[in-house]
C-alpha cells in the first residue's frame, strides 16, 4: 500500500479516494513524523491546507498521527497559500509544516507537501528519508492515533504576519499613488483575500473574480493559464485594469495580464522583475533559474553583470540559494517565483503584487517594458510543449538522451547541458531542452528561438529528434 506515496518535485500527490486515501494519509504523516523526530526538539510541525474537498478532515486525521508520535500539532483553521504557510514555519521557528495540497492539479486530486524548518520545500534527501520511514510502516496497523488535548489541537492563523512581511517587499504605496486598476483571480484557492485585501488596505482599486469556496474550482485545474482567464480579463475591460494577476489553487504560481487583455507568460514575468529589481533595488548578488526557463535571464544577468545560477527543476534547489542569500530573484517557467529576503518558495501572491508595483513605478504596459528589454538585450521566445511517447519511442528516445548530438534539424550543437535532461544550445543562441516525465510516458520539450520566425521550425526540428 506504502508503496504508492512517491513525494516528487513538489510533494506527494493522487487522486482522492484511489491512492490518496486515510489509510494512506497516515501513512506519509507518520513517515513526516518519523524525519522531524531525527531533527532538533521541540518538534512541532504546522498543518495546513488548501480549499479543497474533505481538506478540514485530512488537516486533523493528520494532527492526530502527529500527536500520536508525540509531536506537537499546530493547526491552520483556514484554508491558506503555500508561501504563507513557509512564512509561518520561520515566525514561529517550527519543525516544518504539512500542507495537504495538490496546487495547480485538477479537483479531484489532492496531495501533501512538507517543508522543512526553514520553511523551504523537502530536499530529495529528507523525503527519501521519509519514504524510508513509510516503507517500514508497512500497512501503518502500528500507527498511534493520538486525540486532541480538551480545549482542542494548537491553532494559528498566518496571515497576518505573511501580509505584514509583503508590505515591506512591495512598495504599496507607489501602487496606490499610480492611481492604476487591478484585477485578482484567487481561481476559488487559498489565495482569496491575501492579494485583494493588501492591495485594498493601501487604496487601491481592485476588482475579484471567482473569489468564493468552490472545491471543484469551476470544474477544471485551478491554474492560472491564459486559456482559463476569460472572466478576469472581461473584468478588466469592464473596470479599465492596467493589470490582471491571478493564482492557483495553493496560491504558490501565478498568471499575470497585460492592460490590453494579452497574457504574458511567466518567462518573461520573472525576467521583468529581475531588470526591476535590479533598478529599484540595487540588488546585483545574483539571479537562478530553472535549465528549461528562458535565457533572456542569462542575457540580463551578462548585461547587469550579476551571478547566474542554473538549476534543475524543482524550486528547492532555487529555495536554498534565497536561503544563503546568494540571489535578488529565483524563478521557473512553470509561473513560481520568490525574491530576496523572503521565503525560500514559490510565492504567486508577492509575484502579482510586483509586477503591480513595476507597472505603476514604470507608468509603462508589460508589452511596452518586454519590448524594451529586447531592445536592450536582444528577443527571446520561448515554447513548452509535451508529447507523449509509445514504450518503443520512449526506450529509443531514453538511449537518444545520453548520447551528445553535434546538430538538431540541419544547425550545429554549440553547447549540451545536463544539469536536468538534456538541453542543446545551437549556434545562434537558440536551445532545445528535453525533459523526461517520471511519472508518465511523456517528454516535455522547452524551446527558445530568437526571432518569432524561427519558433516554428525550431519546435518541428525538436518534436523531430523525439519522434525520429
Amino acid at each position: 500500500m506504502s508503496s504508492a506515496i512517491k513525494f516528487g518535485t513538489s510533494g506527494w500527490r493522487a487522486i482522492v479516494a484511489d491512492e490518496f486515501t486515510v489509510a494512506n494519509i497516515r501513512l506519509a504523516v507518520a513517515g513526516i513524523a518519523a524525519y522531524v523526530k531525527t531533527q532538533p526538539a521541540p518538534h512541532r510541525v504546522l498543518v495546513g491546507r488548501d480549499p479543497r474537498f474533505l481538506g478540514e478532515n485530512f488537516v486533523d486525521i493528520a494532527a492526530r498521527v502527529l500527536a500520536g508520535a508525540g509531536i506537537t500539532p499546530i493547526v491552520i483553521p483556514d484554508a491558506a497559500p503555500t508561501p504563507a504557510i513557509a512564512y509561518a514555519v520561520r515566525e514561529l521557528k517550527a519543525s516544518g509544516a504539512i500542507n495537504f495540497t495538490a496546487s495547480h492539479n485538477p479537483p479531484e486530486y489532492n496531495g501533501i507537501k512538507f517543508s522543512t524548518h526553514d520553511g523551504a520545500p523537502s530536499l530529495p534527501e529528507v523525503t527519501r528519508q521519509i519514504e524510508a520511514a513509510i516503507g517500514k510502516l508497512g500497512d501503518g496497523s502500528g500507527i498511534v492515533i493520538g486525540s486532541a488535548p480538551a480545549g482542542g489541537f494548537e491553532t494559528v492563523d498566518v496571515k497576518p504576519t505573511f501580509l505584514k512581511r509583503l508590505t515591506e517587499l512591495v512598495d504599496l504605496k507607489a501602487i496606490a499613488k499610480s492611481g492604476i486598476k487591478v484585477v485578482y483571480d484567487p481561481f476559488w484557492g487559498a489565495g482569496r483575500g491575501y492579494s485583494s485585501d493588501i492591495l485594498r488596505d493601501a487604496g487601491v482599486t481592485v476588482e475579484t473574480v471567482h473569489d468564493f469556496r468552490d472545491v471543484l474550482f469551476g470544474g477544471h485545474a485551478p491554474e492560472p493559464d491564459d486559456h482559463l482567464l476569460g472572466d478576469c480579463k472581461a473584468k478588466m475591460q469592464e473596470i479599465g485594469a492596467a493589470i490582471g494577476i491571478a493564482t492557483d489553487g495553493d496560491a504558490d504560481r501565478f498568471g499575470i495580464v497585460d492592460g490590453d487583455g494579452t497574457f504574458i507568460q511567466p518567462n518573461y514575468i520573472i525576467a521583468l522583475l529581475f531588470d526591476y529589481l535590479v533598478e529599484t533595488r540595487g540588488w546585483r548578488n545574483g539571479v537562478a533559474k530553472s535549465v528549461a526557463t528562458t535565457n533572456l535571464i542569462n542575457a540580463l544577468a551578462e548585461h547587469h553583470k550579476v551571478p547566474l545560477y542554473e538549476t534543475p527543476v524543482g524550486f528547492k534547489y532555487i529555495g536554498e540559494l534565497i536561503i544563503a542569500d546568494k540571489i535578488a530573484i529565483g524563478g521557473e517557467e512553470s509561473a513560481g517565483l520568490t525574491i530576496r529576503g523572503h521565503v525560500p518558495e514559490k510565492d504567486g501572491v508577492i509575484a502579482g503584487l510586483l509586477v503591480a508595483e513595476m507597472v505603476a513605478t514604470r507608468g509603462k504596459s508589460l508589452g511596452v517594458q518586454l519590448k524594451e528589454l529586447f531592445a536592450k538585450v536582444g528577443s527571446f521566445y520561448p515554447v513548452r510543449e509535451n508529447f507523449r511517447l509509445t514504450a518503443e519511442v520512449k526506450a529509443a528516445f531514453t538511449e537518444k538522451m545520453k548520447a551528445d548530438p553535434t546538430e538538431l534539424g540541419g544547425r550545429r550543437v554549440a553547447q549540451i547541458v545536463r544539469t536536468d535532461g538534456l538541453k542543446l544550445i545551437l549556434e545562434d543562441g537558440s536551445w532545445v531542452c528535453y525533459r523526461l516525465s517520471g511519472t508518465e510516458p511523456v517528454v516535455r520539450a522547452y524551446t527558445e528561438a530568437r526571432s518569432e520566425q524561427d519558433m516554428e521550425s525550431l519546435k518541428a526540428a525538436a518534436e523531430k529528434f523525439v519522434m525520429g
